[in-house]
């Protein structure tokens, strides 16, 4: 767990760097922006800083900010309700992005995007300058990704 100061002061990293790379935010959004450390404690090592456009049961959008080489675990979207789990598209505004998929090592730069199917293995890291990615996806559920290291938590 990170403390509130290091929260706020993600919030703040993440509101500068979308403003950065071109995104207009409102009081609201930049509160909204999600923190996530996966219960590890080290969030500019391992973790992501999120703002959700929309999420509804039939898509999603979102903005993902990372910091210099931080990590988003590997993971995967499982089947839900019916579907085959989540699809997304990461577009990369901002920086670089490492994303590793089924075993392949992808570089996205700006303008750069790639497609992830359902319930695939993924896992991704941003570059020396840290990212903004833009995610556009089918709905999200991310209270049922499926991680493999077990000590991850969302």
């Amino acid at each position: 767990m990170i403390a509130r100061e290091e929260q706020r002061e993600a919030r703040a990293y993440a509101a500068e760097r979308l403003r950065a790379a071109g995104v207009i935010l409102a009081d609201e959004e930049v509160a909204a922006i999600e923190v996530a450390d996966f219960g590890l404690g080290r969030l500019r090592e391992t973790g992501l800083l999120v703002l959700v456009y929309v999420n509804t049961d039939r898509y999603c959008a979102k903005e993902l900010v990372l910091y210099p080489r931080q990590t988003c675990p590997e993971h995967r979207h499982p089947p839900f309700d019916g579907t085959p789990g989540k699809e997304e598209t990461f577009r990369c505004r901002s920086g670089s992005v490492e994303l590793h998929v089924d075993g392949r090592r992808i570089e996205l730069l700006p303008g750069d995007q790639h497609t992830i199917p359902p319930d695939t293995l993924h896992w991704f890291t941003a570059g020396d300058e840290g990212a903004v990615v833009s995610e556009f996806s089918s709905t999200s559920r991310d209270d049922l990704d499926v991680f493999t290291d077990p000590r991850i938590v969302r």
